[in-house]
């Protein structure tokens, strides 16, 4: 992403709204951080969104992901496409439903503005986030690292890791060690996930 020159939000709407609608986002993954920052980054007004995921609909998901009784067993980008296009129809949406790697994030992203990683697993967003920074070096990423358990939203915060890269989260309370995803503060971080995808596209890329 080349560098913009900053919108101001408090004086010109018309401006923000128009640069976000011709922006581009890419999401891994569409769980609880992907499904509920996509939503908010529609609702903000970014015209278009690649968003990947190979997995479907679980009930269990329903605690703290933007799905419905009615699409369980569906695979999640194609239930999140159909929800995301009630929100915006004008929206331009491309789904994967494939697991992103390091072999394929490069044919996936390469062409978005700014990238958020949004997998549930340590493992894969260390995957991701290697495969970003090596193959996709000037795309903006946007991370996030330690949202279970049920301790407090002002311990989840945003820092600036690189010079395109910012991670979010308390970076400690792993779902691993037993603790509970609870949707308040999954939400959260998908909000700062999405916020810091907002600034950047907008020329404000400080924490």
């Amino acid at each position: 992403m080349h560098p913009v020159d900053p919108v101001a939000c408090t004086s010109n709407q018309a401006a923000v709204r128009a640069r976000l609608a011709q922006s581009s986002v890419g999401i891994i993954g569409a769980g609880g951080l992907g499904s509920n920052a996509a939503m908010m980054l529609v609702r903000s007004g970014v015209g278009r969104l690649v968003i990947a995921d190979f997995d479907r609909v679980e009930e269990s998901n329903f605690n703290r992901q933007l799905y419905f009784p009615d699409q369980l067993g569906r695979p999640k980008v194609e239930a999140l496409a159909e929800t995301l296009r009630r929100i915006s129809p004008e929206l331009e949406l491309t789904i994967v439903g494939e697991r992103v790697t390091r072999a394929n994030i490069a044919r996936f992203f390469a062409h978005v503005d700014v990238l958020i990683e949004a997998v549930d697993t340590a493992e894969g967003k260390v995957e991701i986030v290697e495969a970003a920074s090596d193959l996709l070096p000037d795309t903006p990423l946007v991370w996030a690292m330690g949202l279970a358990g049920c301790g407090s939203a002002n311990e989840i915060a945003t820092q600036r890791v690189g010079e395109n890269v910012w991670v979010i989260g308390d970076l400690t309370a792993d779902i691993r060690e037993g603790l509970p995803l609870i949707a308040s503060r999954v939400m959260v971080a998908a909000a700062q996930e999405a916020h810091v995808a907002i600034r950047v596209l907008l020329g404000m890329p400080e924490a």
